[in-house]
């Protein structure tokens, strides 16, 4: 799918004026990917429009795409991508709907296992992305619940889990594992503080020189360079960062994930 535009999307579950949700889009020629341009999306409903383009794209979206297999069948919402999240929502209509069921399911767990991962979240040495259970302070749940939802409506396709419009690919991206193997755990968001716009500039340089494992190396305009070097809140990196992550899956069969990705938890790509 070299051919396909790629995006790199950087998700808010409540997006709005002030925090839109962040698309990165570019094209792969061989090991450079260049950044076309960077667009801010202010409502959910702009999200659904840019899941309706015709394609052909292959997007890396910064959302879980399942949920813990052991939370799931202790509810017996389902076997599969589409089941899981239609179940959800018809039990829990709302946002805050969803908080409660995950909420009253942790509330009878052992100490320490109310907020369980994928197999997928501990798969990558160093680092371990947040719990799709989690509903408070990064709330991860309400993203797989806004997000995964209006990926099945859309009738895209997500390789390993369900079938859609081939022409329309999405993946569950993770940009703070991309982060990780560039500037360890240093931090780089949500700050305007010298260290963090340094994190952020020394991202940007090892992604145009190429340093990662993902063997690709990012063009910039020197506009696009200072938009995601100035942005503090890290979106646009962030946005970036998947864009990178679609840009490796484009090259690989069945976008570089597993043989075997267990259809209710799904997997991160590049992990």
């Amino acid at each position: 799918m070299s051919e396909a535009e790629l995006l790199g999307v950087d998700f808010t579950c409540a997006p709005g004026p002030r925090k839109p949700i962040t698309v990165a889009r570019g094209r792969r020629v061989g090991a450079v990917l260049k950044l076309e341009r960077l667009d801010a999306l202010p409502a959910l409903a702009d999200f659904e429009s840019l899941l309706c383009d015709a394609g052909p794209w292959l997007g890396a979206f910064d959302f879980p795409f399942g949920l813990p297999r052991a939370f799931v069948q202790s509810l017996e919402l389902g076997d599969s991508t589409d089941a899981v999240i239609q179940e959800i929502h018809r039990r829990c209509p709302t946002r805050m709907a969803f908080r409660a069921l995950v909420d009253a399911w942790g509330n009878g767990q052992p100490k320490g296992q109310r907020l369980i991962h994928r197999a997928a979240d501990g798969a990558m040495p160093g680092i371990s992305s947040t719990s799709p259970l989690q509903t408070r302070y990064v709330p991860v749940g309400f993203m797989y619940y806004e997000g995964l939802s209006r990926l099945v409506a859309a009738g895209v396709t997500l390789p390993k889990l369900r079938q859609g419009d081939t022409a329309r690919v999405a993946l569950e991206g993770y940009p703070g594992l991309l982060a990780f193997e560039l500037i360890g755990r240093r931090s780089y968001k949500n700050s305007t503080e010298p260290d963090r716009l340094i994190a952020r500039k020394d991202i940007v340089d090892a992604l145009e020189q190429g340093r990662s494992r993902l063997g690709l190396r990012l063009k910039l305009s020197h506009a696009q360079r200072e938009a995601l070097v100035d942005d503090a809140s890290g979106d646009r990196l962030d946005a970036a960062l998947c864009l990178m992550q679609a840009g490796w899956a484009s090259q690989r069969p069945d976008a570089g994930l597993p043989a075997c990705v267990d259809a209710v938890e799904g997997w991160i790509a590049t992990a």
